[in-house]
């Protein structure tokens, strides 16, 4: 299997990785790795400030377009702070949950935030 090294510092041009769309970029640099079948590193060095919003959008989605297993064994992350690791590991958590039962989680969220859609 290929490697393909993704620097998101890089990608993003600064070392605050705080914006939602921002993230989408990376995502899309992962996804193509992904769908060559590259094993592909995330490489964090520079990156100073790191988000949940942006990890949901950079790699929070993969959950929704891929099969555990394949992120499992073709992703991995490299110098990322132990807090961006515990948001990631928050993130990854989430997607997994989400992506494995949708309307389920829709309808929690709506409970949590006490919304009524009129039904």
């Amino acid at each position: 299997m290929d490697e393909m090294k993704i620097n998101v510092f890089s990608i993003v041009g600064q070392k605050d990785c705080t914006l939602p769309e921002d993230g989408d970029k990376v995502y899309q640099t992962i996804k193509k790795a992904l769908v060559e079948n590259k094993k592909t590193i995330i490489n964090f060095k520079n990156v100073e400030k790191l988000t949940t919003a942006f990890l949901n959008n950079a790699i929070g989605k993969l959950y929704g377009e891929f099969e555990e297993a394949k992120l499992k064994d073709s992703l991995s992350v490299e110098n990322l702070s132990e807090s961006g690791k515990v948001r990631l590991k928050r993130v990854v958590t989430n997607a997994k949950n989400y992506f494995s039962n949708p309307d389920k989680m829709k309808e929690s969220i709506k409970e949590i935030l006490g919304e009524d859609d009129g039904e």
